[in-house]
């Protein structure tokens, strides 16, 4: 059995910043006993692993997960908040409410997050790491899970509105999408405060 660590350990990172449509989504992975030495071996952030390289990354932490060795929550933030109250104030948002759904203690976690994001002061012991999705692992795991989560939502939007061909860029800028969007306007999954000269 392994044995529980003394201080959670919880791991966040954001995917989804960029897009013109869909959801923001971050992820907050906590360690919640002793993994394996081999657990982490070879994973990188998710931008450097191919999809099928994701999916099973994300498979193991589904078992881990069910093993009780990890738990992580995937929390996010649609277009017409982001529209609202913007993009920073969406991932803040989300952070917290990931960290409050897994019920993370401020006295006994230590919480590392990528880039520029930052969890709530309650937090004390909290560090952003630039880069942090190629450096640390747990940062890296929770990239991966938040990307393989928008993506098959992404996805199955596709299926509500296949016009605009969301299964292949996923709501990125590609010119597939532009053309898509001049075509047929914008629908409710676009984020209109980054399309401000193409809205209808």
């Amino acid at each position: 059995m392994n044995k529980k660590v003394d201080k959670a350990l919880v791991g966040i990172d954001e995917v989804g910043r960029g897009p013109l449509a869909g959801p923001v989504a971050v992820c907050a992975v906590v360690v919640k006993r002793r993994l394996p030495r081999d657990f982490f071996v070879e994973l990188k952030n998710s931008k450097a692993l191919s999809e099928r390289s994701r999916d099973v990354w994300y498979k193991q932490a589904l078992l881990a997960k069910r093993k009780r060795l990890i738990d992580f929550i995937v929390s996010f933030s649609n277009a017409r908040y982001i529209d609202r109250y913007g993009i920073s104030t969406a991932v803040h948002i989300c952070i917290a409410r990931a960290l409050r759904r897994l019920k993370i203690s401020p006295e006994n976690s230590r919480i590392l997050l990528d880039g520029s994001i930052y969890a709530p002061r309650r937090f004390f012991d909290q560090k952003t790491i630039i880069k942090g999705d190629e450096r640390v692992s747990v940062i890296a795991l929770a990239s991966v899970i938040a990307k393989v989560r928008r993506d098959r939502r992404m996805r199955r939007y596709a299926r509500q509105f296949p016009e605009y061909g969301f299964e292949k860029h996923v709501g990125y800028g590609t010119k597939e999408h532009y053309k898509a969007i001049r075509r047929h306007g914008l629908c409710p999954l676009h984020r209109r405060s980054f399309l401000k000269g193409l809205v209808r």
